[in-house]
């Protein structure tokens, strides 16, 4: 189906700026034609010099739901928080000492040419070190 068979030659360009009104034979035609299956709204309200916001608003107001406008008046219902039941949280199981860190950290450092590796102890002269080195 082309855009040449969308359409429904009712809309005119108006002169000036007014509100183009259309009949609702001409609403329900064109509604008609968005809902074919396989059809692109958007070719419909082109082909009929709609708007494509506008004619999808005709094609959810003709399906029941009511425009955003028309709950002005309402109060929104924000669902009161609802806690999801959760398993009870287990803490974390350390590993037995003998697999637990190592005491010494084997660094290799690389600038240019020259590669210089160093077993270090784990303490904090060693992270003062690999600071003053690194940074």
């Amino acid at each position: 189906m082309g855009t040449s068979d969308l359409s429904t030659e009712e809309p005119t360009t108006p002169t000036g700026r007014s509100w183009r009104r259309h009949s609702a034979e001409f609403k329900a035609r064109v509604i008609d034609l968005a809902r074919q299956p396989g059809v692109s709204t958007a070719a419909v309200a082109l082909a009929n010099g709609l708007n494509a916001n506008m004619l999808r608003r005709w094609v959810r107001e003709a399906d029941g739901c009511a425009p955003s406008s028309a709950h002005k008046d309402t109060v929104a219902v924000v669902p009161a928080f609802v806690q999801l039941p959760m398993p009870p949280q287990t803490p974390p199981t350390l590993p037995p000492a003998s697999t637990q860190t190592p005491s010494t950290v084997a660094v290799e450092i690389r600038r240019g040419g020259t590669t210089v590796q160093a077993e270090l102890p784990l303490d904090t002269r060693s992270a003062a070190w690999l600071r003053e080195v690194l940074g």
